[in-house]
């Protein structure tokens, strides 16, 4: 059985005195793929932003079996945790290739010798990235945008990659290009927690969900599942007419 790579418990984010998450818990197994699906304003984004360091938060959050509480960002990324935040947080004015490497700063800092291992699989990940590894980020479509801040988390080599909302508006195309993305990384031991307002793709390529709902854990279990909970479809996933 797969360890638990990411443990959870009893977690309460939010911003000031606006508490969000209301006592979470949640596991991740390693090399699994976890969704967080969900309203608007029930806390998904918190939940990323709460783990990765970006917010406090009261709880426990085990990573590898180690609190990860006294740990900054900077030092969670040094760990093995990736975000992959909505906004992309790319730097436009600066080449594609450039914003990769920026991806592995901190394991070039520690004495990496490996980075153009790392670029090469971004870019056989990503071929589209390689034609336009020269071109400016701030010049490539919201797809390819999307591709490069995948990339560009993955050169740190993360054992757990999160995702925020990666098909946000995207067209229907690229999102099943990029849930092909996700579903290929499993198969390279990444574990993923991801959050997504497109709850069918998101059950489809995940091994167990948790629908949270006004901060709190609504329901949880295997990703399959739950995609037949007579509450989940009519909620997040609409009846589909019969042809």
């Amino acid at each position: 059985m797969a360890e638990t790579l990411l443990s959870v418990k009893d977690l309460h984010a939010g911003y000031g005195r606006a508490e969000v998450l209301h006592g979470l818990n949640l596991h991740a197994k390693a090399g699994s793929v976890i969704t967080v699906i969900g309203p608007n304003g029930a806390g998904k984004s918190t939940l990323l932003n709460a783990l990765m360091g970006v917010l406090p938060s009261r709880g426990e959050v085990r990573f590898r079996g180690v609190s990860v509480a006294t740990r900054a960002l900077e030092e969670r990324v040094h760990d093995g945790m990736a975000l992959v935040p909505e906004q992309r947080a790319l730097f436009g004015s600066m080449p594609v290739q450039d914003n990769l490497r920026l991806g592995a700063w901190r394991r070039i800092q520690s004495g990496a010798k490996d980075s153009d291992d790392d670029l090469d699989r971004v870019y056989a990940l990503f071929p589209r990235l390689k034609e336009r590894r020269a071109q400016l980020a701030g010049t490539l479509s919201g797809g390819e945008r999307q591709m490069l801040a995948l990339g560009r988390a993955l050169m740190s080599r993360p054992a757990l990659l999160m995702l925020d909302e990666p098909s946000l508006g995207l067209a229907p195309l690229v999102v099943r290009e990029i849930f092909r993305t996700i579903d290929s990384l499993r198969a390279t031991g990444v574990t993923i927690l991801l959050v997504e307002q497109n709850a069918r793709a998101a059950l489809e390529v995940a091994d167990h969900g948790y629908v949270l709902e006004m901060g709190e854990i609504a329901l949880d279990g295997p990703a399959r599942e739950l995609a037949k909970d007579p509450r989940v479809v009519e909620t997040y996933l609409g009846v589909q007419k019969k042809e």
